[in-house]
């Protein structure tokens, strides 16, 4: 199905503003998209936070402390950098595929140790826009491993050893090679904004014990807050179009949409199906967590429905608490857009270790907003990405309810029952080909449309718990 492009900031907000929520909006034919920012680094402070863009050039083994590390192995010798906090590896070629691991050591801003040697996700390319798409195809994409939080951090190490030599048809090895323009990418998510969402939840903290003595179905919420507070302020052209779009649900430049009970729900959704609507849980608005909305392309894209969510892990690792949270997510952002060229953060919603929902790519979240999160299934779709990592460590229960509760509020808008499965056309991928019709679960894991190992075996095995709870909270029999 045909997404619609809808690009003039103006256009944008009285279209969102003039349909029922659900349906899509038509494009608009006055101005066209504004060019795409580059995947570059920026560090002139005119926007909060910065990206720096590192070379990795062959290693000098005598001084890289790496024995292991062969002649065509690539990386940055220690070093001190300005403070960032997210670091990831990106190359020139999106289409190649970095065959080796990637490794990287940072030193901490506060104590000036060095971390042990840790691992990037470098098999990165089952997230993404649709093939064939405009933003599937721009000139902007760059390939990139996972990128990893650290902290607040002001060394760097970094190391790529490309995986052993193949053996050829004719017995002869056939040597593994690199992509071409390697470079480590340091993000700092800036400060975080004032009066902003993150600081109603800073209480929030809690361990991972804790989280799991919760049961699904019970999750957290946050402390009781102002959801209009920080509403009111000067706001850019931009930012008030974000904010617009989702004008029937917060004020104008609010930091959070309050959560509402079934009923409030059902009545605020006039014209969806009744009555398995789940209760509509809070969310933390782009203005809350603080996105630069000079960072992303302009305006909004639109498919025609939301026909199943996908779960996403962010590979990002586990060491961040609840009340860092929006600089992880103001980290990614910059990641997505900045440095693999993106035009937006590719998921639709985040979710942190305490539940906390976030509103994620820009465009209103109870519109069928496309995403960049399944490759070759983000038409009808939405993706929900919880922060961390999920391959071993039990996925916090808090977590495991706040997708529970998202998805019944969001696939409910659409009439949809998250325990039953769905047809969806698949977009070009490694497991269906473009045009093939799959049936997969109404919420699914990444890797039920890709073959990849997001999200994770420990949050996989949860999507069965996920789904029933889903049900439940739509009031399904």
């Amino acid at each position: 199905m045909r997404a619609s492009h809808v690009s003039a900031i103006g256009a944008a907000a009285a279209a969102a503003l003039a349909l029922p929520l659900g349906l899509p909006l038509p494009s608009a034919a006055s101005a066209p998209a504004a060019p795409r920012p580059a995947a570059v680094a920026d560090d002139d402070g005119t926007v909060p936070g910065s990206t720096r863009s590192l070379p990795l050039t062959r290693l000098d083994t005598a001084r890289s402390a790496d024995p292991d590390a062969g002649p065509a192995a690539q990386g940055l010798l220690r070093r001190d950098v300005e403070p960032f906090s997210l670091v990831g590896v990106v190359w020139d070629d999106p289409a190649a595929e970095l065959r080796g691991t990637v490794q990287v050591r940072t030193r901490s801003a506060a104590t000036r140790e060095w971390s042990p040697w840790q691992d990037l996700e470098n098999h990165h390319h089952d997230h993404g826009a649709d093939p064939g798409t405009p933003e599937g195809t721009s000139t902007t994409l760059r390939g990139s491993t996972a990128p990893l939080w650290v902290g607040a951090s002001d060394g760097v190490e970094v190391r790529v050893r490309p995986d052993k030599p193949a053996q050829a048809a004719d017995g002869t090895d056939a040597p593994v090679t690199l992509p071409r323009g390697l470079r480590v990418e340091l993000v700092d998510p800036g400060d975080e904004p004032p009066g902003g969402a993150q600081d109603q939840d800073r209480d929030q903290d809690r361990d991972d014990d804790r989280d799991r003595d919760e049961s699904p179905g019970q999750g957290r919420e946050g402390p009781p807050a102002d959801p209009d507070r920080g509403a009111g302020a000067a706001l850019s052209d931009e930012e008030s179009v974000v904010s617009e779009v989702n004008g029937d649900m917060a004020a104008l430049g609010a930091p959070e949409i309050r959560e509402l009970s079934k009923a409030d729900t059902e009545a605020s959704a006039p014209g969806h199906a009744k009555p398995y609507i789940g209760p509509r849980p809070r969310i933390v608005t782009r203005k809350g967590w603080g996105a630069d909305e000079g960072l992303r392309e302009p305006g909004f894209v639109y498919t025609k429905s939301v026909q199943a969510a996908f779960v996403h892990h962010s590979a990002t690792g586990n060491n961040y608490t609840c009340a860092q949270a929006s600089s992880v997510l103001r980290s990614i952002y910059r990641y997505h857009v900045r440095s693999m060229g993106w035009r937006d953060i590719g998921y639709n919603f985040a979710i942190d270790k305490c539940g906390n929902i976030y509103e994620g790519r820009a465009g209103g979240v109870a519109r069928p907003v496309q995403g960049a999160h399944t490759l070759g299934f983000n038409t009808n779709t939405t993706g929900i990405a919880v922060l961390g990592s999920f391959g071993t460590g039990t996925p916090p229960a808090a977590a495991v309810t706040a997708v529970a509760r998202l998805t019944a509020w969001k696939l409910g808008l659409y009439g949809k029952d998250p325990r039953v499965r769905t047809t969806l056309t698949s977009g070009g991928g490694n497991l269906y080909k473009k045009g093939t019709k799959v049936q997969l679960n109404v919420i699914s894991g990444h890797r039920d449309g890709y073959n990849t190992e997001c999200p994770g075996t420990s949050l996989y095995s949860k999507l069965g718990t996920a789904r029933s709870a889903a049900a439940d909270y739509q009031g399904r029999p």
